[in-house]
């Protein structure tokens, strides 16, 4: 079984940077496309960018793109998602997911999910 565990949330402020990171264990990370989402309050959950396992070029969401950078690094089977110029708009619960098959796509084609981080922008 895959386990995904997020970490790196916080408090930060506006205009401020974090980094989260999403381990994976249980699986063979090689051939796992891994995703970040976020879902800020009372919204729906939001695919905001993918490293998919065959190299391809990472895909961001118009929300993100240009301030936000996903990054694999396979020897600690881990992905990275370096958030900048964070906006009070960012606040949201980040959650990371994996499958084998799917690097763009609905909640649904993702089988691997992990628990979230919670990241708060504001003064």
């Amino acid at each position: 079984q895959v386990h995904l565990v997020e970490s790196g949330g916080g408090l930060v402020q506006p205009g401020d940077s974090r980094k989260l990171s999403c381990e994976v264990s249980g699986g063979t990370f090689s051939e796992l496309n891994v995703a970040w989402f976020r879902q800020a309050p009372g919204k729906a959950r939001e695919l905001i960018a993918t490293a998919n396992y065959r190299g391809g070029r990472p895909i961001y969401a118009e929300s993100v793109k240009g301030r936000f950078t996903i990054s694999r690094e396979n020897a600690k089977n881990t992905v990275y998602l370096q958030m900048g110029s964070l906006k009070t708009e960012d606040t949201a619960i980040y959650t990371c997911a994996a499958d084998s098959q799917t690097a763009w796509g609905t909640e649904a084609e993702f089988d691997y999910w992990g628990q979230g981080t919670q990241v708060t922008v504001s003064l």
